[in-house]
């Protein structure tokens, strides 16, 4: 007898592994199926910040830019290990926004979201105060205010987790198929892209969380149609040597009335982007050009004395953003906001998602489920606002404090390690290290901070397969690692993943 669940999610980006915790925490049985590794697409790809969108404001964004900035402070609440404040540094070029226009933006910004933990804006004198000192001297006047930073491809792998941990089913590296309208329900199949087993499910609703891929689902899987669609607009950001001193990060302001953001990332680099450009090839296959390299260092070298050459970057990214289309002809002025439709033809709804951003995931994904209440009266209400994603109950969301518990714990472990750990595990770094009680019982060192027990652990307990699931999505080992180190590390992973995973 083929087996029904009340809910069926395609896509594991950050507003499938959303939806799937919020739905599992009010008691609905639930499968999550994801073609490639979690957050493998755009949800990987994001500028790492949970942001209320200062820009928004602009294109009058408003209720847009007050539900961000109000989740702003849910999220920092809840996962206090992988996100936390960031200071931003936005100096003024009085040839592009007037000094009023900023100022007034950055008012709305302080106040429009009931701003309770974090430090509010303040003028900045660039000549006088520190955080001028990497800038040219032409820029005098700036501002500083407080956004906050976020691990995104862990931020999806936490819901994952915890959606599993309350009972629903993550399935990755598995295609959904077919989904096609059957006695009320939905007869879902699914082909596991590794061995080409095929299985199929009965669920009472559908969730298409496909993101850049949601026509592609509506269509080609469900064999339906949708008046709404998605726009994709490429973004790609470069990583180069940090060059500034202080934890500050700087917005720019470019020609185009662009902004860009220079963020301090893993302790001695910078994370450089976004660009904005219309995009129309395989969301799977999408790569920073030498057009958008260029761009990017451009502006920053029009702000900050120590330029930056093509030989700096270190790496680039770039990710398919499925942005609802609005009709804006500006790839910029599209809207980040979500769209909801809900296709109950036949009975048995399929909810489909069109648009959204990291910051406002949980609100879409408790949104989304408060559309599909009608068809299930019996589950629970709201809770997620409340709720810690895995790792995330530390003692009043204090990381210093956290660690010096661990130095207590283990005394032997190193700070930068015990760091590590925090940062992308917090509470749970415990589980990772077991009865463990000296640097040698972590097992083999393949870079800087990875040791085998990490491997072992990210096997084990989220989802990890190869060995770029390792090194890039569940941490960034990559980028301290010489290609040396890599590929020692991705030889000995393909040799040792059976014994591993088993």
């Amino acid at each position: 007898m083929t087996e029904t669940v009340d809910l069926f999610i395609i896509g594991g980006g950050i507003n499938g592994a959303g939806i799937a915790r919020d739905a599992a925490g009010r008691g609905l049985s639930v499968i999550l199926c994801e073609k490639d590794d979690l957050a493998q697409g755009t949800s990987s790809r994001s500028g790492k910040l949970v942001h209320g969108g200062l820009r928004y404001l602009e294109y009058y964004e408003f209720r847009l830019v007050r539900e961000a900035l109000i989740e702003r402070e849910v999220l920092l609440e809840s996962a206090p290990h992988i996100i936390w404040p960031m200071r931003f540094v936005l100096p003024h070029s009085a040839d592009d926004r007037p000094a009023w226009l900023i100022r007034l933006g950055l008012f709305l910004y302080d106040h429009l979201g009931g701003r309770k933990r974090l430090p509010g804006t303040r003028a900045l004198n660039l000549r006088r105060d520190p955080e001028g000192a990497p800038l040219k001297p032409a820029y005098v006047k700036g501002f500083e205010y407080s956004d906050c930073w976020v691990d995104d491809a862990r931020l999806v792998v936490l819901n994952a987790l915890d959606a599993a941990e309350r009972g629903a089913r993550v399935l990755t590296r598995t295609a959904c198929t077919s989904a096609r309208r059957e006695g009320g329900l939905w007869r879902v199949e699914m082909t596991d892209t590794r061995t080409g087993t095929r299985r199929s499910v009965m669920a009472r609703a559908v969730v298409n969380a496909g993101g850049p891929w949601v026509n592609d689902i509506i269509g080609r899987v469900a064999g339906s149609n949708s008046s709404r669609s998605v726009r994709l607009v490429k973004g790609s950001h470069i990583i180069v040597p940090k060059f500034w001193e202080g934890a500050q990060a700087y917005l720019i302001q470019n020609h185009d009335k662009r902004v860009i953001f220079i963020n301090p990332y893993e302790g001695d680099k910078a994370l450089i982007g976004t660009t904005d450009i219309p995009y129309e090839g395989a969301a799977e296959k999408v790569t920073a050009d030498e057009a958008e390299i260029d761009y990017l260092i451009a502006a920053v070298n029009r702000y900050f004395t120590q330029g930056l050459r093509r030989e700096d970057v270190l790496e680039s990214f770039s990710g398919v953003r499925p942005l609802y289309d609005d009709g804006a002809g500006n790839p910029s002025a599209v809207t980040r906001d979500y769209v909801f439709d809900v296709d109950t033809t036949g009975g048995a709804p399929m909810l489909n998602i069109f648009g959204g951003k990291i910051t406002t995931f949980r609100k879409l994904a408790e949104h989304a489920i408060q559309r599909l209440a009608p068809h299930f009266p019996q589950m629970k209400g709201d809770w997620t606002a409340r709720g810690t994603l895995p790792g995330g109950d530390l003692p009043d969301g204090d990381v210093a404090r956290f660690m010096a518990e661990l130095a207590q714990a283990y005394p032997w472990l190193p700070r930068d390690l015990a760091r590590h750990y925090t940062r992308l595990y917090g509470s749970r770094t415990r589980r990772l290290i077991g009865a463990r009680q000296s640097l040698a019982e972590l097992g083999r060192r393949f870079g800087p901070l990875l040791y085998e027990a990490e491997v072992r652990y990210l096997v084990a307990h989220e989802w990890a397969e190869t060995a770029e699931d390792i090194l890039w999505r569940r941490t960034k080992h990559r980028l301290h690692m010489t290609p040396a180190e890599q590929a020692d590390f991705a030889a000995w992973f393909d040799s040792a993943h059976l014994a591993i995973s088993a």
